[in-house]
């Protein structure tokens, strides 16, 4: 199963935000491949995967952008009603907590690409091995 380098970049929820990290990184030729940006007032968490982790880390650390780093799981699940919910409660089963998540459906629609961070990364890699994974 893929797994990938997610960045966690800590933002205020006010405008330019968003534009200011992609800035960085747009200019450090480093391409978004996928991010949340949930709605919190103060300051949260925006979450990335980028196409150049190496390049990533180097555009934060010369703009002096704080940020962490965690594994995230990529699957490729069917785009269908109750196809997360498998994967839920396969990892509910084995008492893994997903704290993070959100998905996109592929170019083509059939399938959806989903990102999860888990309170197991190796359990669950080991738990879903049998589910449909992609790389992203």
């Amino acid at each position: 199963m893929p797994t990938t380098t997610q960045f966690v970049v800590p933002c205020k929820n006010k405008p330019g935000e968003l534009s200011r990290v992609a800035s960085v990184l747009g200019e450090a030729g480093v391409n978004i491949k996928a991010f949340s940006a949930p709605e919190v007032p103060g300051t949260g968490k925006l979450r990335l995967l980028v196409a150049d982790v190496e390049g990533a880390r180097s555009a934060f650390k010369a703009a002096k952008i704080k940020f962490s780093e965690e594994t995230a799981l990529l699957l490729s699940l069917k785009n269908k009603p109750g196809a997360l919910k498998e994967v839920a409660d396969l990892l509910t089963k084995s008492r893994i907590n997903i704290k993070c998540g959100y998905c996109t459906p592929s170019r083509e629609g059939k399938r959806a690409i989903v990102v999860l961070t888990v309170s197991n990364t190796d359990k669950a890699l080991t738990i879903l091995r049998n589910q449909s994974l992609d790389e992203f």
